[in-house]
């Protein structure tokens, strides 16, 4: 029985799968190699990458009018920058790969060129001689050649393009450099984090592609491989949450599935159907599990570069507050862009909502762990979830607590979002869920709560809850009042926007917090910050809520 997959590349045998090749312009990757082109292609973790590079060289050694010979490089990763050591590992896979694609050349050769040229030449050397020694031109397919470490990266890309010249008789006719990052944009560090090269030292790149995730179509066709193979189906809205929930990352469709139809008990069952809910629980099994996929992208958000992207999409930041003429912080965008986090594209916003939740639930982790769960005292006898009894004890808890809170947070400017998220997030663990929009420019963060009142109901069902929120901070014209109006509309807005029929809007009053919250020199006491009061607009009402 095939499966959805989570791990290594697709093997079609084993996995439901979208052709790989399919996925790329195949008549652009043959035109730069027939060109004798060296080019990049790169896309984010776990998107497909591999499976296209292997894809590739079968197609080309199937029409025999090349070798092509795929080799991983994360093979040199361990060593760092123990060039001598990095470059035998190199070698041993570059060899190990071309014996079994039925050319040993390298397999004898290489020990003897690593021991004359020495590791600053013997990548160029071993290259030249195969190349010499091949009775049909080479093509090389390079993965995971960014995990390679400062020294070790810089002196293989030289040595490639030491060769270059001698293309096709002398050096490989073409060779396709892939990993993670767009290598042109490449700054090269040291282990300590020293810069070592400025720009790119593969300046010979004739174009660098990147590999997209799945279409809708193709998000679909996955699912309906497994209909077709099992009987098991997919209820429509099932569908488009798996789409809507992923926007097609493909590692995101695969796992969502997998855990769906066969890790869930349940879902084991193919006579039944998987329904939107069953998707929603893998979402939510997905984050609390921790994947790998999933772990490392919130491990980057320790990188100051990650974090000067990530941290204004979190706040109600203006998007002119950004420089984006700024030439680093545009590098730090195509950095965070390429590790997958943000959409490619125009604008600024979360690659998909899978990822908009789990980036505020890891920077708040040690903030709910230390909050107490007290799920019940907020639930009515109907089982109906109190909004505003539970937003008034917040209120009262970031009175009391926020000084102390904010300074716990990396992301000090999003603190006041992030705290009330942290707060809701662990009350509506004991039952409900909590949906997030934000992206620069936005000019606030919407968050829908949902809630079961009743046991067994159909999320489609639950009861909705928008709660919106906004922060003045000092030089805002706007003042407390204009702050005010705006979110009304924008809360009014996302209740339609979601079918809602209960709406507040939190306002955190960030002004003088460079003399401390509720200092008496700005006379912003908290006496003045907190209070709450109703609004009204073409007869719809909702709560406002200052603190």
């Amino acid at each position: 029985m095939r499966r959805f997959n989570t791990e290594g590349p697709v093997r079609p045998d084993d996995h439901y799968a979208i052709a790989p090749l399919t996925r790329v312009d195949v008549d652009e990757l043959l035109g730069l190699i027939q060109a004798k082109r060296y080019f990049v292609l790169h896309a984010p973790r776990q998107t497909g990458k591999t499976s296209a590079l292997l894809a590739l060289r079968d197609l080309l050694n199937e029409a025999g009018e090349v070798l092509c010979v795929y080799a991983n490089f994360e093979v040199g990763q361990a060593m760092r920058e123990n060039l001598e050591q990095a470059l035998r590992a190199l070698l041993d896979e570059l060899a190990s790969r071309a014996l079994a694609a039925g050319d040993g050349f390298l397999e004898d050769a290489w020990p003897d060129v690593l021991a004359k040229s020495g590791p600053g030449g013997a990548l160029r050397g071993a290259l030249t001689r195969w190349a010499a020694a091949s009775p049909k031109p080479l093509v090389l397919l390079i993965d995971e050649i960014d995990s390679l470490v400062g020294d070790t990266l810089l002196s293989v890309l030289r040595q490639l393009r030491a060769g270059y010249d001698r293309r096709p008789e002398g050096f490989p006719q073409s060779v396709v450099l892939c990993g993670v990052r767009n290598i042109r944009d490449y700054r090269i560090r040291s282990s300590s984090g020293e810069v070592i090269a400025g720009g790119s030292p593969f300046n010979i790149a004739a174009k660098s592609l990147r590999l997209g995730d799945f279409t809708e179509a193709e998000t679909r066709a996955l699912t309906a491989q497994h209909t077709a193979e099992t009987g098991q189906p997919f209820a429509p809205e099932a569908l488009d949450a798996v789409w809507e929930q992923t926007q097609g990352q493909p590692w995101l469709v695969n796992a969502l599935c997998a855990e769906a139809c066969f890790d869930n008990k349940a879902g084991r069952d193919r006579s039944r159907t998987i329904t939107a809910d069953d998707i929603f629980a893998a979402r939510e099994e997905l984050i609390l599990s921790r994947r790998t996929h999933l772990d490392q992208l919130a491990h980057k958000l320790e990188e100051d570069r990650v974090r000067r992207v990530i941290e204004p999409l979190l706040t109600d930041a203006d998007p002119t507050s950004c420089d984006v003429s700024d030439i680093g912080f545009q590098r730090d965008i195509d950095y965070v862009r390429d590790l997958g986090l943000i959409a490619a594209g125009n604008g600024i916003r979360m690659a998909n909502p899978i990822y908009a939740e789990v980036v505020p639930r890891e920077l708040t982790a040690a903030a709910q762990e230390r909050l107490a769960e007290q799920t019940a005292w907020y639930v009515k006898d109907d089982g109906g979830l109190d909004m505003d009894k539970l937003l008034a004890a917040f209120q009262s808890f970031f009175r009391e607590h926020s000084e102390h809170w904010l300074g716990r947070f990396d992301y000090r400017e999003a603190g006041p979002q992030l705290i009330l998220q942290a707060y809701l997030q662990r009350v509506v663990n004991g039952g409900g869920r909590i949906e997030r929009e934000y992206g620069l420019g936005r000019g606030a963060t919407d968050l829908l709560v949902l809630w079961p009142h009743r046991e067994g109901l159909p999320s489609d069902l639950w009861r909705r809850f928008v709660v919106e929120c906004k922060v003045l901070r000092d030089g805002d014209r706007r003042g407390l009042e204009g702050t005010i109006e705006r979110g009304v509309e924008q809360t009014l807005g996302y209740m339609d926007k979601c079918a809602s029929g209960e709406g507040h809007l939190v306002v955190f009053n960030r002004t003088g917090d460079a003399k401390g919250p509720a200092s008496k020199e700005d006379g912003k006491l908290w006496k003045d910050r907190v209070f709450r009061r109703e609004e009204a607009r073409d007869g719809r009402k909702l709560v406002v809520w200052g603190m």
